[in-house]
C-alpha cells in the first residue's frame, strides 16, 4: 500500500472550523500577516508545528490519572528517569520543560562570547539561545542536501570533511548533530555519519551533542535506508545513536508523542551537576524541572510509544504520501519525503518575489486566506542571511490528521500554484532581536 493505515482508532474528536473568506483576511491584517498571531479556533487544518500537537494515547491518558505532584521525590518524577535512561542509556537525566530550557542549559555549560558551535543544521530556538552568549555558528551538511530533487537517502548528515577542517582550525567549543535534520527539509542523519562524525570530535577533544527530538523517526529510517541496519529493531539503533555522542537534549514534544516535556543528558559528572544547579534556579527541581507530575507521565509513555514499528511505518507513510501529492502540484519539495512534514521550496515558482520579501512567507499567508490552512516559513524570515532555502514547511501533528485532511491541503496548493503570479510579497514593519518571526509584524508589498 501507498500508504500504511492508522494503527489506532478515534476514541475522541474535536470540532474544527473553517471560517469565512471575508473573516480570514481581517484576521490576517489584525495579525499583522504573522501567521502565529492567529487564533487556533479559526485555523481549519493546522501545520504550524507538530511540537507538542500531537494526540495523546489511552495509555497515557490513564497514566495521567495516576501522577504525582510532589515537589521532590514524585513517584511520576521515577517513572519518567526510568524511562529515559532505558529510551538513551544514559543515567542520570535532567528534566527540563521543552527542548529550548536544555538549549539554554547547554549555552551556560559550554559557550562563550566568540565560541564556534558546529552542526548538521541548528534549528531556530538552538540557534537563538546559542547567539544570545555570543557564539558563532557554522551550519554544515552535506552536499547532496543542496540537490532537493535527488534521491540521496541522507540528507540530513553533517559534511565530515568540513567538520575535521573546522576542528582542526580550532576555537569549536561544540558539535550538535540534529535528528532529524528539521531546518534542513526534515531528512534523516544516517547512523554511520554520526559515528564517523563522533570519531572526529573524539579525536579533537570537543564534545558532540545530539539534538534528539526526532530519533525515533530518524532511527526508523536508518533501518529502511541504509541495508546494514536492516534486520536492527528501531529501539537498538536509538540506543547506538546515543552511544556516539557526549550528551543529548530532547523536546519530548516531538518523538516523546507529549504536549510538554524534555531532557538533558550528559556524560560529564561534572557538567551534570552544573547543569542540576542552573536547572534549579531557571526551571524548578531535579525531580521535575518546570514540568507537572501529569506531562512526566505522559511522557514517560509516549518515549516508549515511539519505539513502535507500526506507529513509525504509519507517521512516515503519511508524510510520504503527502509529499507525493504536494509533488504532483508542481510545487518544488523536498525529496525524498522525510518524517516529520513536507517542505515546499518556492524559490522557482515565485521567481518574481525576491528573497528579501520573504516569497515562501506570501505563501504561508496565501494558504491561510485560500484555506484555512496554517503552515510555517523556514527561510529568509525566520533565518535572515543564514537561509538556505525559502522553505515553507507542513509539519504534521502525531496521530491527529486523517488522509482527507492532506488531499484537502493538496487541492488548496494546486489553486494556488495555478495562480501563483498573483502572490505578493511582504516587508517587515516590526521585528526583535531574536528568533525574530514569533513577533514579526508585515505587510504586502504593492
Amino acid at each position: 500500500m501507498r500508504y500504511p493505515v492508522e494503527p489506532f482508532r478515534i476514541k475522541v474528536v474535536e470540532p474544527i472550523n473553517l471560517p469565512t473568506r471575508e473573516e480570514r483576511e481581517r484576521l490576517l491584517i489584525e495579525a499583522k500577516y504573522n501567521i502565529f498571531k492567529v487564533p487556533s479556533e479559526k485555523v481549519f487544518v493546522d501545520f504550524l508545528t507538530d511540537s507538542g500537537t500531537g494526540a495523546l494515547s489511552q495509555s497515557q491518558w490513564a497514566a495521567m490519572m495516576e501522577a504525582d505532584e510532589s515537589y521532590a521525590g514524585s513517584r511520576s518524577w521515577f517513572r519518567l528517569k526510568g524511562a529515559i535512561e532505558t529510551f538513551t542509556g544514559y543515567e542520570d537525566p535532567i528534566p527540563v520543560h521543552q527542548g529550548r530550557a536544555a538549549e539554554k542549559l547547554l549555552s551556560a555549560l559550554y559557550l562563550h562570547e566568540g565560541a564556534i558551535v558546529v552542526s548538521n543544521t541548528l534549528f531556530d530556538t538552538t540557534r537563538g539561545n546559542f547567539t544570545a552568549v555570543g557564539a558563532r555558528i557554522y551550519d554544515i551538511p552535506t552536499p547532496e542536501a543542496q540537490d532537493i530533487g535527488s534521491d540521496f537517502p541522507f540528507k540530513g548528515n553533517i559534511d565530515l570533511n568540513r567538520l575535521e577542517d573546522l576542528l582542526k582550525a580550532g576555537g569549536v567549543k561544540l558539535v550538535v548533530m540534529v535528528l532529524t535534520n528539521n531546518t534542513g527539509g526534515g531528512q534523516p542523519v544516517d547512523l554511520d555519519n554520526l559515528k564517523e562524525a563522533y570519531a572526529l570530535t573524539q579525536k579533537y577533544g570537543v564534545p558532540l551533542i545530539i539534538d534528539a527530538c526526532r530519533i525515533s523517526e530518524n532511527s526508523y529510517f536508518v533501518k529502511k535506508r541504509n541495508p546494514k541496519y536492516a534486520n536492527w529493531s528501531v529501539r537498538d539503533i536509538v540506543l547506538e545513536s546515543f552511544k556516539y555522542s557526549d550528551g543529548a537534549f530532547m523536546s519530548g514534544k516531538k518523538d516523546g508523542l507529549s504536549n510538554m516535556g524534555g531532557f538533558l543528558v550528559l556524560r560529564d559528572p561534572e557538567k551534570r551537576l552544573r547543569a542540576k544547579e542552573l536547572l534549579i534556579l531557571w526551571e524548578g527541581f531535579i525531580h521535575y524541572g518546570g514540568l507537572s507530575g501529569r506531562d512526566m507521565e505522559s511522557f514517560a509513555v509516549g518515549l516508549m510509544e515511539s519505539l513502535d514499528e507500526r506507529y513509525l511505518e504509519y507517521r512516515t507513510g503519511q508524510v510520504a504520501y503527502f509529499t507525493e501529492r504536494v509533488k504532483e502540484t508542481g510545487w518544488d519539495v523536498m525529496w525524498p519525503p522525510g518524517g516529520h512534514a513536507v517542505y515546499v521550496e518556492v524559490r522557482r515558482a515565485l521567481p518574481h518575489i525576491p528573497r528579501e520579501q520573504f516569497p515562501a512567507h506570501s505563501l504561508v499567508v496565501e494558504l491561510y486566506r485560500r484555506g484555512g490552512i496554517r503552515a510555517v516559513e523556514i527561510g529568509s524570515l525566520m533565518f535572515k542571511d543564514a537561509a538556505r532555502y525559502e522553505f515553507v514547511r507542513f509539519a504534521i501533528p502525531r496521530r491527529m490528521y486523517l488522509q482527507s485532511h492532506l488531499d484537502y491541503t493538496v487541492e488548496v496548493l494546486r489553486e494556488i500554484y495555478g495562480d501563483r503570479e498573483k502572490l505578493r510579497g511582504y516587508r517587515l514593519t516590526y521585528e526583535p532581536p531574536y528568533l525574530r518571526h514569533f513577533l514579526a509584524e508585515l505587510e504586502p508589498v504593492a
